[in-house]
């Protein structure tokens, strides 16, 4: 074959063109390339043979045969789950428990009230709230008493002494004797700083106090509505308090 031949058959080749996607298949994207369209065949093959495989399986299958996981599983949201077994308690066992959680948390709300005691006997000027005293009204008639009104003359003590809601001498007692107690301002404001951290303490401890009782009242009221009698809601449990029933009357033997 001469050289002329050949230039003149590879003149009349038509060049190689990618074929035109269908406007049907523009949606899926482009067109993929000829080693794509392999993966593809591979990927169906096999998922075919997969599905012949579970087929041929379930066909072999007993359709008598039981196994524990059939009642034991469930789907959610297409998935196999496995339920969890619940515990076997008889109303019995579940009222000794009940006893046993109210008789826990009395122990700690007795011990906690105890610690309320022994701090209020610690502290002083403590009302039956738990918190500090309260303020000091003077009462006058008219408005110019109010704006000639003399604290400390009225206290009959020195004017150094009237910010003291303890320890406030008279001035006839300080004739008689010296101020009991520390005068150093430092040491005053250090002090009235600590007195201030033991009621915020009481106040914490009473709230404890508080919140175990209703822990107690909402563990009884629970334990109450293990009883098969009759029983009607009245009020709604809340935070402050446990929900309140009206059961029916029934006469003990």
């Amino acid at each position: 074959m001469s050289a002329a031949f050949r230039k003149a058959a590879k003149a009349r080749q038509r060049p190689h063109r990618e074929r035109a996607q269908p406007a049907a298949r523009t949606k899926l994207g482009l067109l993929e390339k000829k080693k794509d369209y392999r993966l593809r065949a591979r990927d169906y093959h096999k998922k075919q043979n997969a599905l012949r495989a579970l087929q041929k399986k379930a066909l072999d299958k007993n359709p008598d045969e039981f196994y524990f996981k059939m009642i034991r599983s469930e789907v959610k949201d297409g998935v196999h789950v496995i339920k969890q077994p619940k515990d076997e308690i008889t109303p019995e066992q579940m009222k000794l428990m009940r006893t046993q959680d109210i008789k826990y948390v009395e122990m700690k709300r007795v011990a906690e009230a105890k610690k309320i005691e022994r701090l209020k006997g610690e502290l002083h000027l403590l009302d039956a709230a738990g918190s500090a005293a309260g303020r000091h009204l003077f009462f006058v008639d008219t408005e110019r008493e109010a704006r000639e009104f003399d604290i400390a003359a009225h206290l009959d003590t020195v004017p150094e002494l009237v910010d003291r809601v303890y320890n406030r001498p008279t001035i006839a007692t300080l004739q008689r004797e010296a101020v009991k107690g520390p005068t150093d301002p430092v040491l005053l404001k250090k002090l009235a700083q600590q007195r201030k951290n033991q009621y915020d303490l009481l106040r914490q401890r009473i709230e404890r106090e508080k919140a175990m009782f209703v822990i107690s009242q909402k563990i009884q009221t629970r334990k109450d509505l293990l009883d098969k009698t009759h029983k009607v809601k009245v009020k709604k449990e809340t935070t402050n308090g446990p929900a309140i029933y009206k059961f029916k009357f029934q006469r003990k033997r």
